[in-house]
């Protein structure tokens, strides 16, 4: 029997998760980077000796509950479920829907498909939240294995399946794959090749691939319960980046979050710029959140990525400085000054060309509209997560 979520900030007692390990089944965490595994640049787990935490057994007999978010998702529910349960698990499978208050009649497809199929559960999610949506959906999971899923996703076919047996080979704690954008026109096209590149956002691996090995957060994540137990699950007052957080408090905890290419997610980028920045600035805002409540991330080599944006917007806020200074006559022709004035006002350019440049390269196989829109969107992507990390968030109980 499973135990039942914690609500966050009072995690279960750690040996509550505790269960009989099989032969097979890892003493602890033995999967350690290797040369040119580590995607993010993260720090191997802070324990990995077997009093860290209990590990729970998982193998091809065990039964699996996948968790999904739902707000307002009334045109893709359908095929997300139906997504799930095509999937060929045969050890036993639920589906549990945490529908929020929505506009569009998801509440009645939620209903019908719990109606028409007995592994369909249904909760409320009266905030709309989607870390409340999570954990009222893990609560009422019965399995040991959790899949996270969202709505307008749809899971291939063997997603479940590479799942538990990562889970089984590697110990971890959370597994999972690859955000793979798909354009379906040439400005979601050309934000697709942004995405998955690291001169858009990155070197982190669910964006990009790269190797399996341990990393410092996934996409969406294929969880053992016990390990959500431990923490207290999703922190609700991360309104975003809750996944983030969470991942670095089951790593700070002894716990392992592993990456895999084999497991890849279709994503539907954003239609619009202004959709697109508006994403972008809130992640931007909530990663700040992240660093604020768990300063040790800002020690980790991945930093430098996320501190990136923020630097870049703020060389450009000095290099509009700079050149009204120069144009005002403000700044002299002679000593150190002058030079650093005009190394400022140069930025701008430096980076334009840059961004020119590197789309050339990462954009060769888009058609022509597409290849014109990468630049713009790589800029919107950069400036507005850096505005968005200056400007920062608030947690919802401190509004």
């Amino acid at each position: 029997m499973v135990a039942p979520l914690a609500r966050y900030g009072q995690p279960v007692e750690r040996q509550q998760e505790a269960q009989p390990r099989a032969a097979h089944e890892p003493a602890a965490h033995p999967a350690q980077p290797t040369s040119g595994q580590a995607d993010d640049g993260a720090a191997e787990p802070a324990a990995t000796n077997p009093e860290a935490h209990h590990i729970s057994v998982v193998n091809d007999r065990t039964p699996v509950s996948v968790v999904m978010p739902v707000l307002n998702e009334a045109l893709h529910l359908k095929a997300a479920v139906a997504a799930v349960l095509a999937q060929d698990w045969p050890a036993g499978l639920e589906v549990v829907l945490a529908v929020g208050p929505s506009r569009d009649g998801t509440e009645d497809v939620a209903a019908q498909l719990a109606a028409t199929d007995p592994r369909v559960v249904v909760v409320a999610n009266p905030s709309g939240s989607t870390p409340d949506a999570l954990n009222a959906a893990i609560a009422a999971t019965s399995h040991p294995v959790v899949v996270r899923v969202d709505a307008h996703s749809e899971l291939p076919a063997g997603y479940i399946a590479t799942a538990v047996a990562t889970l089984a080979r590697t110990g971890a704690d959370n597994v999972g794959g690859i955000m793979w954008p798909e354009g379906r026109n040439d400005f979601e096209r050309a934000v697709a090749v942004a995405m998955t590149s690291p001169v858009g956002v990155g070197a982190a691996s669910y964006h990009t691939g790269g190797a399996e090995g341990p990393c410092e957060s996934v996409y969406l994540g294929s969880f053992r319960k016990s390990a959500l137990q431990r923490v207290g699950g999703y922190d609700p007052r991360f309104t975003r980046a809750q996944d983030w957080e969470m991942n670095h408090r089951i790593i700070d905890s002894g716990g392992l979050v592993w990456f895999t290419p084999e497991m890849r997610v279709i994503y539907r980028p954003r239609p619009t710029l202004r959709a697109l920045a508006s994403q972008y600035f809130q992640y931007g805002q909530w990663r700040r959140v992240v660093m604020r409540q768990h300063s040790g991330t800002i020690l980790r080599p991945s930093a430098a990525r996320y501190l990136a944006p923020p630097a870049l917007v703020l060389g450009l806020g000095c290099s509009v400085v700079a050149g009204v200074l120069r144009l005002s006559g403000a700044v002299g022709d002679a000593g150190v000054l002058p030079r650093v004035v005009d190394l400022l006002i140069a930025v701008p350019a430096v980076y334009a060309v840059a961004v020119v440049t590197a789309s050339a390269v990462i954009g060769r196989r888009l058609n022509a509209r597409s290849l014109l829109w990468l630049p713009v969107i790589i800029a919107t992507m950069h400036t507005a997560w850096g505005c968005g990390f200056i400007r920062g968030a608030r947690l919802r109980s401190e509004r």
